[in-house]
């Protein structure tokens, strides 16, 4: 269940990163997006298998996502986004609980 929800957030981060492109033409979205992306997908296909990468880098995104929300004022996109890796993040936590 975690990394299907993981997947679900992967496809947001990209669709995200692809409005950012063509609605602004900001290609440092798009970048961003797919790096992040690619190695998120990378650990839900168990192709890197660093336990605590995906919580890092949603972490990371978390700040980044605070950070243009409290210089823009804007709640889109940066509010949405922040919100939903929150959530995201939250969850696949609460979900991995008592795995070992």
């Amino acid at each position: 269940m975690s990394n299907i929800i993981l997947w679900i957030y992967i496809a947001l981060l990209v669709g995200g990163g692809l409005m950012g492109y063509f609605k602004a033409g900001s290609k440092v979205s798009l970048i961003m997006s797919g790096a992040f992306a690619v190695v998120l997908g990378l650990c839900a296909a168990n192709f890197l298998r660093v336990r605590w990468l995906p919580e890092a880098l949603m972490a990371l995104l978390a700040i980044v996502f605070l950070m243009r929300l409290l210089k823009t004022k804007a709640f889109m996109p940066a509010g949405l986004m922040l919100a939903l890796t929150v959530a995201v993040l939250a969850l696949r936590l609460w979900l991995g609980r008592g795995q070992s």
